[in-house]
């Protein structure tokens, strides 16, 4: 199943780095139902997300679009129904039959039974692990040529620990923060602040649920100031600049977390 849903590469080390909204392959019978172009599909995915999970030895990128399924939300919303669901976009030619949607939930079935053991063998052999659990969000919502959203409740980087223990990950947390600010990124460092935008999805709670002593997941955004999400198209040396600002990041967090 992974071959085809997401990729996986795993090594050594606590780190892991997800990239679950990357995708945009979608099942033939899911795509057939779809009203929604591909266009503004991909307007609302996280390409590029699965290039930042190299800075983990182990890393995992999903290549089914959210459209498919949405692994950063419960099993029973994790499939599209209508547009409150998604942005207000109109998703489907026609209500899609119930046994399209049952498919799709299943490979969030397939995704968490996979997380489960692959987290349940870190906490084994590491005491502890944490989750970059990368995503990209919009700021230009109002079109292309329109002004971005208010950078005041915007940050290039939102980090959310809305779900997590902070009285046990605080060293980590603040060290990822502070480390992230302090790199000397093209233009000026980076405005990096802590659930302003999003306080993290399904995915990390389920995380601090499933291992709350063993597992940190942090969901980190990034503001798509490194592309035109209006278009696709990223800048190479600013896409290139985020991955070395997360690399930057983690001997640090690693040194926090052998010290908890």
């Amino acid at each position: 199943m992974s071959a085809e849903f997401w990729e996986q590469e795993s090594g050594d080390g606590p780190l892991v780095a997800t990239a679950i909204h990357h995708g945009h392959d979608l099942r033939e019978e899911v795509a057939a139902l779809l009203a929604i172009s591909e266009v503004d599909r991909l307007r609302e995915e996280d390409p590029f997300t699965g290039v930042w999970t190299r800075v983990a030895a182990t890393r995992i990128v999903v290549q089914r679009s959210r459209f498919e399924v949405d692994l950063n939300r419960p099993r029973q919303r994790a499939a599209y129904r209508s547009p409150e669901d998604a942005w207000g976009l109109r998703i489907w030619r026609s209500d899609p039959p119930v046994e399209v949607l049952e498919r799709s939930r299943s490979l969030h079935d397939d995704f968490y039974t996979a997380m489960r053991e692959l987290f349940a063998r870190l906490a084994r052999s590491q005491g502890r692990f944490i989750v970059f659990d990368l995503h990209s969000y919009n700021h230009r919502r109002e079109g292309p040529t329109a002004p971005p959203a208010d950078a005041a409740e915007n940050p290039q980087v939102n980090v959310g620990t809305g779900t997590l223990d902070r009285t046990l990950w605080a060293p980590v947390v603040d060290r990822f923060i502070r480390d992230l600010r302090s790199y000397s990124f093209p233009g000026g460092q980076l405005d990096v602040r802590e659930n302003v935008k999003f306080q993290g999805g399904f995915f990390p709670r389920w995380i601090h649920e499933a291992f709350p002593a063993t597992g940190c997941g942090l969901a980190i955004e990034f503001k798509k100031f490194f592309m035109d999400e209006w278009s696709g198209e990223p800048d190479p040396i600013l896409l290139q600049a985020i991955g070395d600002a997360l690399q930057s990041t983690v001997p640090g967090v690693l040194t926090e977390l052998r010290h908890l």
